[in-house]
């Protein structure tokens, strides 16, 4: 379905951005495997370093690069998308997967409230979602305006589409991420790229693992709609959105969490 298009999915050497890489390259996409940098995989023990993603899709008979870039500095992502870029000769889709609920020297911030939480992790909250969003999609779409295509999927998350006690910040910067999509959708469409998200519930990983306390018998808990979202429910969506089934669907979010 995909194949001679070129993905480039943010933090994808790890954790769910690597399942959406690996569920691209199943499609016959060629991937550039991003992260912030090269040993970034192997703090939730997920995997050794990126290039062990960028080998699983050379094994599937894609191409794939890894590049390595904070999303929260301009300079740095550009370098990346400019890398990838230069290697395949285009960028098609982009999942602009990194992020997450994370403090600026912690796992998570600590207080994650609206009151209490850090200065500095409300600033690197909104930095590694938000921001990182905007100067990854602000790098990427000048060469999908110039193909005149281009396939775009945000990530933003449930905690930004209803109120929440713990993870506020959080929850803002993925609602904004609502917010810019709608807004870049509208841009963006003279050049028929389109623009979407994703707004996940709660999706089994290393870092939720690892960041979370979770009661056995949910995590062994895999059929209907009451349990743990895994990587593929959310990479399904993500299908849906890049491919031709969704050639006049822009600027839409889509909540992946079982109801």
């Amino acid at each position: 379905m995909l194949k001679g298009k070129v993905s480039l999915v943010t933090g994808s050497g790890r954790g769910l951005g690597r399942e959406y890489a690996l569920h691209l390259a199943r499609l016959g996409s060629d991937v550039i495997v991003h992260d912030i940098d090269r040993q970034a995989p192997s703090r939730f023990g997920e995997a050794k370093s990126l290039d062990d993603t960028v080998e699983m899709i050379r094994a599937m008979g894609r191409d794939a690069i890894g590049v390595t870039g904070d999303i929260t500095v301009p300079e740095e992502i550009e370098a990346a998308v400019q890398k990838g870029k230069e290697y395949f000769g285009r960028i098609d889709i982009l999942v602009n997967n990194a992020g997450g609920d994370i403090g600026r020297h912690s796992p998570r911030p600590d207080p994650n409230d609206g009151v209490f939480i850090k200065a500095e992790d409300v600033d690197w909250v909104i930095a590694i979602n938000l921001n990182g969003t905007i100067h990854t999609c602000r790098a990427v779409a000048p060469i999908m305006m110039e193909q005149k295509w281009g396939r775009i999927v945000n990530v933003s998350s449930v905690a930004g589409l209803v109120p929440v006690q713990t993870g506020m910040v959080y929850g803002a910067a993925k609602a904004a991420i609502v917010h810019w999509t709608q807004s870049l959708a509208k841009q963006l469409k003279p050049y028929n790229i389109t623009v979407n998200a994703i707004a996940p519930g709660p999706t089994v990983g290393g870092r939720f693992l690892a960041t979370r306390e979770v009661a056995q018998e949910l995590l062994e808990r895999t059929e209907g709609l009451d349990r743990l979202g895994r990587p593929i429910d959310q990479a399904k969506v993500i299908e849906f959105l890049v491919s031709p089934l969704a050639d006049w669907v822009s600027g839409q979010t889509i909540a992946v969490h079982g109801g």
